[in-house]
């Protein structure tokens, strides 16, 4: 018998400490990816007494994988609709944590006297929370519901968009070396430059292709095709210069925005999961246990500092964005953990090989002491509020009422100012568009033209091409905006602003313009002025094209149509929240979803009978039942099993309402299943029985033992025939009863009595 391959050997190991330590940690209610890093430590080779792996470099090429997998599957979950509806407190509360966080964990390195990249680093790792672990913190305490978790969420949704901006950045600071501006400026707007190409040529394509393949998309064959988008993009990330892990997060968040998501959620979860624990397997067995106890001071100062810091800070981002101090200090004492990009991180300096080897242990020892304590500090959250409020001055408590009263005044956008939002985003996009084609024309189709045609023919064929597939999008930049509502009305409204407008429109013109003096000069030398007139002419025909103007709004639409696809798909199965729910929170009260269960006790039941709202203050808005939704119920209505109910009121009502919507679900054990089992007998009609020349509808057998008759056989006939209710029966007849075994039970004493 040959031997087995050093990785399958090396993986069966992983998987069987992962499989132990993942039922130990679920009994003991703590986070599975401590149990998965538990399992790492015990399988590696520092701890001598276990089998330890053999090949580590083949595990630390899955862990990669694992990386791809659960950034892809953070993408999925994240969504750029989502990053725009996250609010100003959101934005104000990321910002200040963020920048906060990377200056103490910046303090903290170069107070214990390390390199500049590790205290850099450090920073990173310190300023972005745990969602998975913040997510089964509010979870096992029932938190969801409440109003503050939703901004926690809210806030860590822009910490997985800006961890990936941070990673980018780092990236170029470990190539570079260097903390020069104009290599950081060069970097962001790369970024931002392949996240409007990549986010716009996606939703635009993907959406189209999914549609199309309907029909031939089953389970696997979406799980494949899904898997080659991500690692498609994988690949192209890395090709322009970007970590794998970003094109992973960027097509899962692409593939959020289509109606297949959730679909693919599912079907990716496994795979996730796997490569996921393989990933957290990894970073347990990167820990040294000498190297702890060498630094258990830098471990206790940087816990403190998190603590402390994410504590103190995400109190005071929160605060000024507007909220109440009781949501304040509860979002601040909720973030108090690094989880898994903080080792997505660490892995990149390792791999980078700019950061010191004694940093990865570190960090993971952070993060399982940071993670044990996660529930704890929620707990405390409205304990130490209450100190707080008890010994805060009172000048100081009106301060802060004034303050977040003034900034959650609604601010009207005016014109102007809606209008400049609109033609800078239409400018953005579609000059970034017009790039990316051009640039993929001239090195790409032009060659191919030249080489096939001749020189000049093809250079003058080569700009043709360039120009019209550019005209659209130069034409959309012109054109866009200048009709709107806000434009006439702004005409209208000041003869002033009539040049200011007419400004707007002469500078998108010159940036098209621009666009073709470069396509043009690129092919021919020519003099400037024969260049200028020859492009002005190009836009003047782009500009009156009654096709390109149908070629713009046609692309247009398709991608509107698609990036609200999945709106409308929730908004017709009743999915979406209504627009009054972010107008709650002013008032302290927020909306809910609960699941009614099937074993429910409420199942069956009208609201009138159940009187919800007088037993715990609560407001029945909506029940969602499939595809229908019935808006303000009354007292007739009834709940059925797996109706979704929005209900509306405070924190602690809503909790209140929770927990008694768990505690009237019934617990079906296996003597009720026994209990409720159907049985077929039969029995002879006798004599003395009380049925005897009755009928089946008269003799009471389904109305009052709750049996079925199911068919009887005559004394002269032994053939089965369908029972009529209406025949009397007779003696000798046998009868073929279904019921349960306590009904049949009272059914056949009745009869042996008679």
């Amino acid at each position: 018998m040959s031997e087995l391959a050093p990785l399958i050997n090396d993986l069966a190991l992983i998987l069987i400490c992962a499989g132990v330590m993942t039922l130990i940690f679920k009994k003991l209610k703590q986070p599975l990816v401590l149990g998965y890093i538990v399992a790492g430590f015990i399988s590696s080779p520092h701890i001598t007494f276990t089998p330890s792996v053999v090949d580590s470099a083949n595990i630390q090429t899955w862990s990669e994988i694992g990386v791809i997998f659960l950034l892809f599957a953070l993408g999925l979950e994240f969504s750029f609709k989502k990053l725009m509806k996250v609010g100003g407190p959101a934005v104000i509360s990321a910002c200040t944590i963020i920048l906060c966080m990377i200056m103490v964990g910046a303090f903290v390195g170069w107070s214990f006297g390390w390199k500049r990249m590790d205290c850099i680093y450090l920073g990173g790792m310190l300023a972005m929370s745990s969602t998975t672990i913040i997510y089964k913190a509010f979870d096992d305490l029932g938190l969801r519901q409440q109003r503050f978790a939703g901004l926690v969420l809210s806030i860590l949704i822009l910490e997985d968009i800006l961890a990936i901006v941070l990673m980018v950045m780092l990236s170029t600071m470990a190539v570079s070396q260097n903390f020069e501006g104009g290599e950081m400026v060069y970097s962001i707007l790369k970024l931002l430059f392949f996240l409007i190409l990549w986010f716009v040529v996606g939703i635009y394509l993907i959406p189209l292709f999914l549609k199309r393949a309907r029909r031939l998309m089953s389970d696997e064959t979406l799980l494949i095709v899904s898997l080659a988008f991500c690692f498609g993009m994988v690949v192209l990330a890395a090709k322009v210069g970007f970590s794998p892990a970003f094109g992973a997060f960027i097509m899962g968040s692409i593939l959020a925005e289509t109606i297949e998501s959730e679909h693919i959620d599912k079907l990716v979860a496994p795979v996730k999961d796997l490569f996921g624990a393989i990933f957290f397997v990894s970073v347990g067995m990167m820990v040294e246990p000498h190297m702890i106890v060498e630094y258990i001071g830098p471990i206790m100062a940087i816990v403190a500092a998190i603590l402390i810091g994410q504590t103190v800070f995400g109190t005071g981002g929160v605060l000024l964005s507007g909220q109440p101090l009781k949501t304040a200090m509860q979002c601040g004492f909720s973030l108090t953990q690094i989880g898994e990009f903080a080792f997505i991180i660490a892995s990149l300096g390792v791999s980078l090989g700019v950061t010191s080897h004694f940093l990865y242990p570190i960090v993971v020892a952070v993060s399982v002491i940071t993670t044990f304590l996660t529930p704890y500090m929620i707990r405390l959250s409205v304990p130490a509020y209450h100190l707080v409020d008890r010994y805060m001055p009172l000048r100081w408590k009106r301060l802060l009422d004034r303050y977040s009263t003034g900034v959650q005044t609604v601010n009207h956008q005016n014109n102007w100012r809606s209008l400049m939002i609109a033609i800078v985003r239409i400018v953005v996009i579609y000059s970034v568009l017009s790039v990316a084609v051009t640039g993929l024309s001239l090195h790409f189709f032009a060659p191919l033209l030249i080489a096939a045609v001749g020189d000049f023919w093809g250079r003058l064929l080569g700009a043709v091409l360039t120009i019209l597939l550019v005209a659209p999008f130069l034409r959309a930049l012109i054109m866009k905006k200048n009709r709107s509502i806000e434009f006439r009305a702004l005409w209208i409204d000041n003869r002033f602003n009539h040049a200011p407008l007419l400004s707007l429109v002469l500078l998108r013109v010159v940036i098209a313009v621009g666009f073709v003096v470069y396509i043009i000069e690129y092919f021919f030398q020519a003099s400037v002025a024969l260049i200028v007139g020859v492009a002005i002419i190009a836009v003047l025909l782009m500009v009156f094209s009654r096709f390109l103007k149908k070629q713009s709004i046609y692309l247009e639409r398709v991608f509107v149509q698609n990036l609200r696809s999945k709106d409308i798909r929730k908004e017709y199965l009743g999915e979406k929240q209504p627009e009054y729910v972010g107008r709650l929170l002013d008032r302290d009260l927020h909306l809910s979803d609960f699941v009614i269960p099937a074993e429910s006790l409420w199942a069956g039941r009208t609201l009138q009978e159940l009187d919800l709202g007088h037993k715990y203050d609560v407001h029945v808005a909506s029940i969602i039942r499939g595809t229908r939704r019935i808006n303000i119920p009354g007292g007739e209505n009834r709940i059925y099993p797996n109706d979704t109910l929005q209900v509306i009121g405070t924190d602690g009502q809503l909790a209140v309402f929770s927990e008694q919507a768990e505690k009237v679900c019934t617990d079906v054990t296996e003597d009720d299943f026994i209990r409720q089992e159907m049985c077929l007998k039969q029995f002879v009609i006798e004599s003395g029985s009380p049925f005897c020349g009755r009928t089946i509808k008269e003799s009471g057998i389904r109305k009052d033992f709750h049996c079925l008759v199911v068919g009887v056989e005559s004394a002269d006939d032994t053939s089965l025939r369908t029972p009529d209710v209406n025949v009397p029966l007779c003696e000798g007849d046998i009868l073929w009863v279904v019921g349960e075994k306590d009904d049949l039970s009272r059914l056949f004493e009745v009869h042996k009595v008679g």
